[in-house]
């Protein structure tokens, strides 16, 4: 069985570093040159007794930065739960550790470059959702585990990984080219992952849901749409709902992701930007890329596209489906619901349309069961691969619903459930199923748009409530101060992270030393002055009303021409990503 190290303690000397496996019967040592950078395997008695020594959870890997390589390792986990036996942990804290014992070698400037490049690692690091198994593979579904060759059971976890959703597979490059040292390399997904014994009927079951987000064409809301030359789709999440009962597995997987075609909604200050199709992409290319990927991971697509079918997302809606009308027709299915026009004024009801509407199609692609022998019972062929604009707040209400069919199917078929029964009448399982799909909402909402998910109040209770909107009108606000004034950084940390962005070796300047023009400082400035004067000269009257109406028009006046000049070059005020070139994000 493929597993890493579980336990190391990390030594470390003025001119290495050691990270020891602490495994019982483990002699193994990871020895790191502090000057070359050159990794080795040893073994412990190689460790100098002056090393200054501390446990470690393990090791994400290695990035370059300005000053050099920086070793990235965890300090603090926490179990979230055992999968078929296998703890399962969340990254609690980490450190990054130079290789380098001084920064006296750096200029001024590059000493303050290499500190914001620090903190754009750390901003990943620190995103909530990082977990890891050191003796199962959390890439892969229960299906795609069951279905592999004795040779994929000999390779180790960082090589039979799915590399979608291995978010430290850049970090891990230098000990992926050592297969001796395989066993310190640590797959890292980032999602979600909830587990809960379950009671219905007496019968005490495991509900297992696992978010994995793909590390390919991946960012934030707005600097991060549709898809690239490689047919990798953004905000891309594979999510996969897991029954475990005396012996017995089931699991049925759904996905979501951007529409996969080529357009973009760059902020520009305005409260939602308009989306731009392509006029010189090939979307048909990158079309069939995404779903040839799909068609050989996954078998066959129902698309659920949840978007508005009028105004500004209308466009996309149609260039979705003329697309879908040329593609194969027994591989796709598609259905265009318009999520916000079908439950306004609060018709949340009216969602069970499009349940109905996919129930054949939910039949036919079944989910993957195997009984407590390891017979597999049943597979899934096909998925359902929901979006809407940021696949998060709409896109995660059906997909609940969907998966919550699903298990009616399964737990009736396990004899959980008796006949006649309905799973969301069991009261206490209803009440966590609902709040784990909430909570999957929350951590893929932020994890791409900054915030937690809109319309959770349904999720978590089965109606909107006057709570719920207030909480999603704040989210928004948020979500719109993010993705205009802090954003762009998001993306260069998680480009850098990612190694879209490698820092160059020779110590040249980055793209993080170019300054914006004076005006973009100045203008915000002479608005706020405007405002503030606008605001003092109604408070401080003059000695008349007419001389104090005259300054406050005076002063407002020029504030909203400066605010309207700002927000005509709404896209040039925006903190918009730096370390990768435009057209390569597009």
């Amino acid at each position: 069985m493929a597993t890493v190290y579980e336990r190391y303690n990390l030594h470390t000397t003025p001119e290495k570093l050691f990270i020891e496996a602490c495994d019982e019967g483990a002699d193994a040592v990871l020895a790191i040159d502090r000057l070359s950078n050159e990794m080795t395997f040893t073994v412990k008695k190689e460790v100098p007794p002056s090393a200054v020594t501390r446990p470690v959870c393990g090791v994400m890997g290695t990035i370059r930065l300005v000053a050099g390589m920086y070793l990235i390792v965890i300090t603090k986990k926490r179990n979230v739960g055992s999968l078929l036996g296998h703890a399962v942990w969340k990254m609690v804290e980490f450190e990054i550790i130079a290789y380098k014992k001084t920064l006296l070698h750096l200029t001024e400037a590059q000493s303050q470059e290499n500190k914001t490049l620090l903190s754009m690692v750390s901003s990943v690091l620190a995103t909530d959702g990082f977990y890891f198994c050191t003796d199962y593979d959390l890439t892969h579904t229960l299906q795609r585990l069951a279905n592999t060759s004795p040779d994929f059971q000999e390779m180790s976890l960082l090589e039979r990984a799915d590399q979608r959703f291995v978010w430290n597979g850049n970090l891990l490059r230098e000990l992926a080219a050592q297969p001796e040292l395989h066993k310190f390399a640590l797959p890292v997904v980032h999602g979600f992952v909830v587990m809960k014994p379950c009671r219905i009927n007496g019968k005490i079951f495991e509900w297992v849901l696992i978010s994995r987000r793909s590390c390919f064409r991946a960012g934030v809301r707005y600097y991060i749409r549709g898809i690239d030359s490689e047919g990798h789709a953004a905000n891309c999440v594979e999510t996969e709902q897991i029954v475990l009962y005396e012996g017995a597995q089931a699991s049925f997987v759904q996905t979501r992701g951007s529409m996969p075609f080529f357009w973009s909604q760059r902020p520009n200050l305005k409260y939602k930007p308009k989306p731009l199709i392509s006029k010189t992409a090939n979307h048909m290319d990158g079309f069939k890329r995404h779903f040839d990927s799909q068609f050989l991971i996954y078998g066959k697509q129902t698309i659920l596209n949840l978007v508005n079918q009028k105004g500004s997302e209308k466009p996309l809606e149609q260039a979705f489906a003329k697309m879908v009308s040329g593609a194969d027709k027994e591989m796709i299915h598609y259905i265009a619901f318009d999520f916000h026009k079908e439950c306004s004024r609060m018709r949340w009801h009216r969602l069970q349309l499009l349940v109905d509407a996919v129930a054949e199609k939910q039949e036919e692609y079944g989910y993957f069961m195997v009984n407590a022998e390891g017979k597999t019972l049943a597979q899934q062929t096909g998925t359902f691969r929901s979006n809407c604009m940021d696949c998060l707040d709409r896109t995660n209400v059906i997909q609940s619903l969907l998966a919550r069919c699903s298990l009616q199917s399964q737990l009736q078929r396990l004899g959980v459930l008796n006949v006649g029964q309905k799973v969301e009448e069991q009261a206490q399982f209803e009440r966590i199923y609902k709040n784990a799909w909430a909570d999957n909402a929350d951590a893929c909402a932020v994890q791409y748009a900054g915030t937690g998910a809109l319309k959770t109040d349904f999720t978590r209770t089965g109606r909107r409530t006057q709570m719920g909107l207030l909480m999603d009108g704040v989210n928004s606000m948020v979500r719109y101060y993010k993705n205009n004034l802090s954003d762009g950084f998001r993306q260069d940390s998680i480009d850098l992270f990612l190694g879209n962005f490698a820092v160059d070796e020779s110590g040249g300047p980055t793209p993080l030393r170019v300054q914006k023009d004076w005006k973009f400082l100045t203008l915000p400035i002479i608005m706020l002055v405007a405002f503030s004067m606008c605001i003092a000269s109604l408070l401080l009257a003059g000695d008349t009303w007419s001389d104090t109406l005259a300054y406050a028009a005076i002063w407002g006046g020029a504030g909203l021409l400066t605010a309207a000049v700002i927000m005509f070059y709404g896209t040039d005020f925006v903190d918009a990503p730096k370390l990768v070139h435009k057209e390569k994000m597009d």
